[in-house]
């Protein structure tokens, strides 16, 4: 039961702490500098460490480590969306939360695969706007104000993102501002899960 709990947090740290080890295991090369070595935070995409070869063109011994670590987080976000989606009283909104949730779970962790990694985070991106869409409207309807305003700007955000990916504009800034929005995503889960009275939900009517 308690680890039911607190499974969302589990896959959290679990999943991070994969990530840095595969990040010390990453041979290097980067759209920067496809010769350098190691990996660089700021000029790197996590992308980089699911491929079975790295840019500089040696064998990439973080694929695994950061397969593992992305189907972690993965596994975190897709429990904390089944379970709050119970907590809310509008069973459409819930049913999207949940579903568009799960989706998006599946989503992320095929996009380890490097042939369909594109397609996946264009699927998953609509699928993460649409649900801290939802999120963001209903913060606003329980008059949760911090929350709501959070979410405002994590979705201003995220358009930003998703924009300079699209768009080709300022791509040099691209590898950081997948990593704030990242970041970003699991503060924000965990402040629901941990922050917030999930109660104030049930309340909520069609």
């Amino acid at each position: 039961m308690m680890i039911q709990k607190h499974f969302t947090l589990i896959g959290f740290v679990t999943g991070v702490i994969l990530l840095f080890v595969a990040a010390w295991f990453y041979p290097g090369g980067s759209v920067v500098d496809p010769a350098s070595v190691g990996y660089n935070w700021k000029t790197n995409y996590i992308s980089n460490l699911l491929n079975p070869v790295a840019v500089n063109g040696m064998n990439n011994l973080a694929q695994p480590w950061a397969v593992l670590g992305i189907f972690f987080v993965s596994a975190g976000f897709g429990w904390f969306f089944i379970r709050f989606s119970e907590e809310i009283g509008i069973k459409s909104a819930a049913n999207v939360i949940k579903y568009a949730g799960i989706l998006a779970t599946i989503g992320a962790f095929l996009a380890a695969i490097p042939s369909l990694h594109d397609a996946m985070v264009m699927f998953t991106s609509v699928l993460t706007l649409l649900i801290f869409f939802y999120f963001t409207v209903l913060a606003f309807q329980v008059r949760l104000r911090g929350l709501a305003m959070a979410s405002t700007l994590f979705l201003a955000t995220f358009y930003c993102t998703t924009f300079m990916f699209y768009g080709s504009f300022r791509l040099e800034y691209l590898p950081i501002m997948q990593k704030v929005i990242f970041v970003l995503k699991i503060v924000w889960v965990l402040w629901l899960e941990y922050g917030v009275d999930k109660t104030v939900f049930r309340s909520l009517k069609a």
